[in-house]
């Protein structure tokens, strides 16, 4: 399926949607929204990585920031962090520069890496967009944890961008139809800080609610 540009949802919205599928609703669909220490502090960071205007180049890298990247095939569209372009006779040409170049994406996080995939699939679902969008393939890129200053390697696996996919249709599905899923409990729901707005011990979720939209995507394809 090949979504046009005014259905495209928020890239950086499947990192919610992996984490709670309530809380990515609530936020995208809903439009609803609450700061509280960890989005301060991890919106300061993006702005910094964010900032078109500092550059790095060395002879056999350079570095480009806030790139607009989007996917048709995902129906995603946003802006990256960093992507480092390092030279390789295998990478893709651009008329400004000598030689060819392969990109590397760099997301930055404010905290440590994390036990789940959260920030993986948000990279690799990066990687698919900026692949459609240079007409290129990266095989690998990068997460940087600001907290522990450590920057990890992330292999671009086909089960990652299965999964990817399969949570895009499902965003899709529910924005289409304006469903916000509904509530699960969590340990972790206290330091959401959309806790007071979800209440998650108010609803549960349908036990068969993912065969249905399994099979209402199936059935759309």
């Amino acid at each position: 399926m090949e979504y046009i540009e005014d259905e495209y949802l928020m890239l950086s919205g499947i990192q919610h949607y992996y984490f709670c599928e309530r809380q990515w609703g609530l936020i995208h669909i809903d439009q609803q929204w609450a700061e509280n220490t960890y989005t301060v502090e991890g919106q300061q960071l993006h702005t910094k990585a964010d900032n078109p205007t500092v550059k790095e180049k060395r002879k056999d890298m350079f570095i480009s920031r806030a790139i607009r990247v989007s996917s048709g095939s995902l129906g995603l569209s946003g802006i990256l962090d960093v992507v480092e372009f390092y030279k390789d006779e295998k990478g893709i040409s651009f008329q400004s520069k000598r030689g060819k170049w392969q990109p590397y994406i760099v997301e930055y996080k404010r905290g440590k890496p994390k036990k789940d995939e959260r920030d993986i699939v948000q990279l690799v679902a990066e990687v698919m967009c900026l692949e459609e969008t240079l007409a290129c393939h990266i095989s690998s890129s990068y997460l940087f944890y600001h907290s522990v200053n450590k920057k990890i390697r992330v292999e671009i696996t086909d089960r990652l961008r299965d999964l990817v996919s399969d949570f895009c249709a499902k965003m899709h599905f529910y924005y289409q139809h304006k469903k916000v899923p509904n509530a699960e409990y969590f340990k972790n729901c206290r330091l959401c800080s959309l806790y007071d707005i979800c209440m998650p011990r108010m609803s549960k979720k349908p036990k068969n609610i993912d065969n249905y939209i399994e099979n209402a995507i199936h059935n759309e394809r």
